[in-house]
């Protein structure tokens, strides 16, 4: 999956919480959210002072973000509950960043085909 494909199918899928999401999908659309804010970070530096577009920008991402976080951990066959663990400081990100990384079940499980 290219960067576009992966960005475009997570808005698509806006605040879908079933299914799959590959690795691919999941790092791609991190990667934009990381140059987006960046780029969005500078233009409230520059035409306001404070952030507006940040946090306008933040409640945008918000849903899609979950979204495919919560497919990512279907992928691994893990139930989207699991995304709670992030609120264990640095122990649960280790463990939810581990999960983001690790490879999808091998053909269908119980929450559909591979993405």
């Amino acid at each position: 999956m290219s960067f576009t494909q992966a960005v475009s199918s997570v808005f698509s899928k806006y605040a879908v919480f079933s299914g799959r999401a590959g690795r691919a999908e999941f790092w791609w659309f991190a990667l934009f959210n990381v140059i987006a804010s960046l780029i969005v970070a500078f233009l409230d530096k520059v035409l306001f002072g404070y952030e507006i577009l940040g946090a306008l920008y933040g409640l945008a991402v918000l849903l899609p973000g979950l979204g495919v976080a919560v497919r990512r951990l279907h992928d691994i066959g893990r139930s989207g509950w699991w995304i709670l663990v992030g609120i264990i400081p640095l122990v649960g990100w280790i463990v939810l960043l581990v999960w983001y990384l690790s490879p999808g079940t091998p053909g269908s499980n119980e929450y559909g085909a591979p993405a």
